[in-house]
């Protein structure tokens, strides 16, 4: 299968492609994301030109590679080192204490990933609030595959690609207008409320201003995001870390972070109050932080307190 667009080059400090590219998915059978047998990546994505089938490789440990397909595979390629993290500077990052320094040091190629796709990270994390997280992965998947299209290309292996097999055919999520035109009664099919429907539609009517959002500052992109009602400074920062890169952007309001860094770090819960006030020394990297211990398999509180209950919406 030949690529309409690739690039292969160095990255100017090490990558890691499946730490970096990882937080994208959006949980198993993630209708925009794959893993392939061979390590690559694929990905969907949708630009000004159009959507794309994107796949991210790793040859070497020292080497990165890109291919993409579609009206917007060339503007795929072009920002792909800055979706891999070539502008993640981690040289101020001071771990402090020994656990992190360990985590930081067994995991080099750790990069923030930047997408610079400011809606196509917003839906997901709308739908992921307050509720667990599987039920938004299961409402996340029923709308893509509901409402999205076939991805300009199929992986190989996968059902309708070259070949045939049994693999998946990837598909490109709705645009803004789509998502503005999903009926009532299919985000009641998903599982979805109508507080965070409400949420998304009203969003997807000021999608190309919160696009502007990836050129601001930390600040100032996320004062831009929780002007939509519905978007708190949680949503915001699942959105920062994804689609800006921002290795600062702390999920507060998370319903477990603040007992996991509370038990990683000082070995009792915390509320969020007290988890902002911790995590102080590391301003500028918190986001840093979270993904370093959590890359290195270190474990939080113990399960022991009740967890998010499942509420099926469809049965409202």
């Amino acid at each position: 299968m030949i690529a309409e667009h690739s690039r292969t080059w160095t990255p100017r400090h090490p990558t890691d492609l499946s730490q970096t590219i990882g937080p994208v998915r959006r949980g198993p059978g993630d209708p925009t994301f794959l893993r392939a047998v061979d390590g690559s990546f694929w990905r969907t994505t949708r630009s000004a030109s159009g959507p794309a089938t994107v796949r991210y490789a790793q040859p070497a440990a020292d080497v990165l590679r890109v291919d993409a397909w579609g009206p917007g595979a060339a503007e795929a390629v072009a920002e792909a080192a800055v979706v891999l993290g070539e502008g993640d500077d981690p040289s101020g990052f001071d771990p402090r204490i020994a656990l992190i320094d360990e985590a930081h040091r067994r995991n080099p190629g750790l990069r923030m990933v930047r997408t610079g796709r400011v809606f196509e990270a917003l839906v997901p994390a709308i739908l992921e609030q307050k509720v667990i997280t599987l039920q938004a992965h299961d409402s996340w998947r029923f709308l893509v595959h509901r409402f999205g299209e076939d991805a300009p290309v199929p992986p190989p292996g996968a059902a309708g690609s070259a070949g045939g097999g049994t693999g998946r055919r990837l598909k490109v999520a709705p645009t803004a207008e789509q998502w503005a035109r999903v009926p009532s009664w299919e985000w009641h099919r998903a599982g979805v409320d109508p507080q965070r429907s409400r949420t998304i539609v009203n969003a997807a009517r000021y999608a190309s201003r919160l696009e502007e959002a990836s050129g601001m500052s930390p600040t100032d992109a996320a004062a831009r995001l929780m002007l939509m009602p519905g978007v708190g400074v949680w949503t915001a920062a699942e959105v920062a870390q994804r689609a800006f890169g921002d290795p600062d952007a702390l999920a507060v309001g998370d319903y477990h972070l603040s007992n996991y860094l509370g038990h990683a770090l000082w070995g009792r819960d915390m509320t969020d109050d007290e988890m902002v006030e911790a995590m102080a020394p590391w301003a500028g990297h918190r986001q840093r932080v979270v993904r370093l211990l959590g890359a290195s398999g270190v474990r939080g509180r113990p399960r022991r307190g009740p967890r998010m209950p499942f509420v099926d919406h469809r049965a409202i």
